[in-house]
C-alpha cells in the first residue's frame, strides 16, 4: 500500500510552529507523525507547501516523489494528525481493513478535515501532484466511497501541541523503547549508547519512564523525573532540573528548570530559568535567566491569541510556543500563553506575542524589523558551530518565512538595529 501524508490549509493555524517545518515533523511526546509512517516500510510521499519540497527532498528522503502504481490501494494520513499511539493505533486498524473497502474506499473526517483515507491508487494515478490535495478533500463526492467520522486527533492550533504532549507521553515512550535499541541502566531508566553521567544524578523513574538517547552528557547534581526523553547528543548542564513529559530532540544544551516541553533539534536553554508548559523550534537560543510563566495568577484557563482570533484553550498551564530561530536576550521574561514569532528576538518583557523576524524590546519602546540577512548571517554562524553545512535552501527558506510572515509586522517598522 501507498502512503500520502498531506498538508491542508490547517498548517496556518499552527504558526509558528509550521512557518517553517511540515507539520507531519512537528515532535509530541519524543516521536513525529512521520517517524510512525516510516516503520509501515511503504512507499511513501510527501505534499508540502511549495516553499518547503526543496527541504523535504533533502531533509525527508525517505518521502518518495512518485507512488508505485502497482499498489491498489493508497494511504492517506493528515499531516496534522497528532503523533501518538492512539492515533498511529487507528491508522493500523483503518489498513487492516482494506480487504472489506467499497470500490472508491474510505474517507474519515474529524470536523471539516480530512484525518485520512484509503483509495484506488488509480484516483491519483493521472493526476499531477499539484491537484492531489484538491483531489483528496473531494473525494466524499463519490458514491462509492465510505464517509464516517472518527476521533482521530487533529492539531488545530499550537497550544494543543503542549497538551497532547502531556496526554500522549507514557504510551509515546512505551512504543520508543519497544521498538528501540536502549539499555535498562536503572529502574525504568532506558539508555543508548554512548551515555555519560557524571555522579551525581538522581533519576525519578516512579512516575513514568526515562528514556536517553545515544550520546548524551550529564553534568552533576541533576535532576530527571520521568516520563522524559532526551535526545542523541544532548548536553544537560549541571543543577539541571528536568521534569514531568519534556521531550528533548537531538543536539540541544539543555540547563535550568525545564517541565512539560517540547524542544526541537539543536535548541540551547543552557543557563539557569524557568522554561514550563511550552513549544521551542528548532534553532533557538535563551538567553542565560529567561523564564517563561505557565500559570495565570487567577489560576484560570489560558485564553490563546492567534491573529485576531482568541482561542479558549481549555488548559490551566500553557507557558510559551516559538518559532524556529528565535532568540532572547538574558533575564527575558516571557507571560502566559504568548507565541514569539520565527526568527525574532527578544529583550526584557514579552507581554504580547511577538511577530515574526522582528526586534522585540517593548519594554524600552523598541520594536523593529528584523531584516531577512541578518538572519542569514546568523544562521551561517549557528551551523558552523554545529558543523552543520548552510544549504542554498536553507537561506531560501529564511527569505520564504520573511515573506510569509510579512502580514504580522505592523507596517513603518525601522531597520534599524536596537541598542539598549
Amino acid at each position: 500500500m501507498n502512503v500520502i501524508v498531506f498538508e491542508d490549509s490547517g498548517v496556518e493555524n499552527l504558526y509558528p510552529v509550521t512557518t517553517g517545518r511540515p507539520a507531519y515533523a512537528i515532535t509530541c511526546a519524543s516521536l513525529r507523525l512521520v517517524d510512525f509512517l516510516k516503520s509501515l516500510n511503504s512507499r511513501m510521499v510527501g505534499i508540502v507547501r511549495p516553499f518547503l519540497e526543496r527541504i523535504q527532498i533533502l531533509d525527508f528522503p525517505e518521502l518518495e516523489q512518485s507512488l508505485d502504481l502497482s499498489q491498489r490501494w493508497t494511504l492517506i494520513v493528515n499531516a496534522r494528525l497528532a503523533p501518538t499511539v492512539k492515533n498511529w493505533e487507528k491508522i493500523c486498524a483503518l489498513m487492516g481493513s482494506s480487504n472489506q473497502l467499497l470500490p472508491e474506499g474510505i474517507l474519515i473526517r474529524v470536523g471539516w478535515a480530512t484525518a485520512a483515507a484509503i483509495v484506488p491508487t488509480s484516483t491519483l494515478q493521472d493526476q499531477p501532484r499539484s491537484a492531489w490535495t484538491k483531489l483528496i478533500e473531494s473525494l466524499g463526492r463519490h458514491p462509492d466511497c465510505e464517509i464516517t467520522e472518527d476521533d482521530f486527533v487533529l492539531l488545530d492550533y499550537p497550544h494543543e501541541i503542549i497538551d497532547q504532549n502531556i496526554q500522549s507521553f507514557q504510551g509515546n515512550l512505551a512504543h520508543r523503547i519497544a521498538h528501540g535499541n536502549y539499555t535498562e541502566k536503572y529502574e525504568n531508566v532506558f539508555v543508548g549508547d554512548g551515555v555519560q553521567i557524571v555522579d551525581p544524578v538522581l533519576f525519578d523513574s516512579k512516575p513514568g519512564p526515562i528514556v536517553i538517547d545515544a550520546d548524551v552528557k550529564f553534568g552533576p547534581f541533576c535532576f530527571i523525573r520521568g516520563p522524559v526523553y532526551i535526545g542523541p547528543r544532548t548536553r544537560i548542564s549541571e543543577h539541571a532540573s528536568i521534569k514531568d513529559c519534556v521531550s528533548i530532540s537531538h543536539t540541544c544544551k539543555i540547563g535550568g528548570e525545564v517541565e512539560s516541553t517540547i524542544l526541537e533539534a539543536y535548541t540551547n536553554k543552557q543557563h539557569h530559568g524557568f522554561l514550563g508548559h511550552s513549544y521551542l523550534g528548532s534553532w533557538i537560543n535563551l538567553g542565560a535567566g529567561t523564564c517563561n510563566s505557565d500559570l495565570k495568577n487567577t489560576y484560570g484557563m489560558v485564553n490563546m491569541q492567534y491573529g485576531s482570533e482568541k482561542i479558549a484553550s481549555g488548559m490551566q498551564f500553557i507557558g510559551c510556543i516559538i518559532g524556529d530561530y528565535a532568540k532572547t536576550a538574558i533575564n527575558t521574561s516571557i507571560f502566559t500563553g504568548k507565541t514569539i514569532g520565527t526568527a525574532s528576538m527578544v529583550y526584557g518583557f514579552a507581554t504580547t506575542n511577538v511577530p515574526s523576524f522582528v526586534n522585540y524590546a517593548r519594554t524600552f519602546d523598541k520594536v523593529g524589523n528584523l531584516p531577512p540577512e541578518v538572519i542569514v548571517t546568523t544562521q551561517k554562524r549557528m551551523f558552523s558551530r554545529r558543523n552543520v553545512t548552510q544549504r542554498p535552501c536553507d537561506i531560501e527558506l529564511i527569505l520564504d518565512m520573511y515573506r510569509n510572515t510579512q502580514h504580522e509586522r505592523p507596517d513603518g517598522l525601522s531597520n534599524e538595529p536596537i541598542s539598549l
